[in-house]
């Protein structure tokens, strides 16, 4: 028996649940679902999505209406929920749970892309700060002797196997030098990218363009992670990424745990 725990970002999930997302739920048998880009508040979603039989639910919704959000499903009810970094202009934007479940922590994040309304990739400092709030705020989870994941869209493609065409998207937000050498901060602290300590081979991606045929030839970006504590990597037994499930422009992705990571 292993403790199932994946993140989707969702693309808005009143869409994504007109495509199959509750199906979907019930098919992957998550004990923890964490999911990004609600893009919806609570009480926008029918009462069967806003709670699910058999599923606790908690969201956060962003000041503006139809945008970022995240929300957590989960079998066993968590003992506390965090939902604020300290800083208001990453709280009001909805970007953040963080769960605690007996000695493990699950951090749900939708960290934010770095492209302006021009994409011009105007807001990068504002991504890379978010970047660094965030980290701050796990390492004391870490130091505090928590078991940690933090999963979610982090809209960084951290190497060149991790994208399908590394080379035409150099200077793209999700692939800039300065993104690439943040994420590679956290793993040079310990942290450990659980996909790529299962699987170091190419062509695995979580995230394609919605332009007509792109998904199919898998063209894509490895953008969505479960990233691991050193004392959580301890319980991980696999990762995975569930392309083939449907109804977002994203993927699920997630790892199974020995259920001892609670004790």
């Amino acid at each position: 028996m292993t403790l199932r725990v994946l993140s989707w970002n969702v693309n808005g999930l009143r869409a994504c649940d007109r495509a199959g997302f509750r199906k979907h739920l019930r098919r992957l048998e998550p004990d923890v679902l964490g999911v990004q880009e609600v893009r919806a508040r609570p009480e926008q979603l029918e009462p069967a999505l806003r709670r699910p039989r058999g599923f606790h639910t908690s969201f956060v919704a962003a000041e503006r209406r139809g945008y970022s959000g995240v929300g957590l499903f989960s079998r066993r009810v968590p003992d506390a929920v965090e939902t604020c970094l300290g800083e208001e202009r990453f709280d009001r934007e909805g970007r953040v749970q963080i769960a605690r479940f007996g000695r493990l922590v699950i951090a749900n994040a939708y960290f934010p892309n770095g492209n302006g309304v021009q994409r011009d990739n105007s807001r990068v400092p504002y991504k890379l700060a978010f970047y660094r709030r965030l980290f701050e705020v796990l390492q004391a989870r870490r130091r505090g002797g928590m078991r940690v994941l933090v999963m979610g869209d982090f809209n960084t493609a951290h190497e060149d196997i991790d994208l399908a065409r590394p080379r035409q998207n150099l200077r793209t937000s999700g692939f800039l030098p300065e993104e690439r050498a943040e994420l590679r901060r956290w793993i040079d602290a310990g942290w450990v990218d659980t996909f790529r300590a299962f699987e170091p081979g190419a062509g695995h991606y979580s995230w394609w363009s919605q332009r007509q045929g792109v998904r199919e030839r898998n063209i894509g970006w490895r953008i969505d992670y479960v990233l691991a504590s050193p004392a959580a990597m301890r319980h991980v037994r696999g990762a995975f990424i569930r392309p083939e499930v449907r109804g977002s422009d994203h993927c699920p992705v997630g790892v199974s745990l020995d259920p001892s990571v609670l004790a």
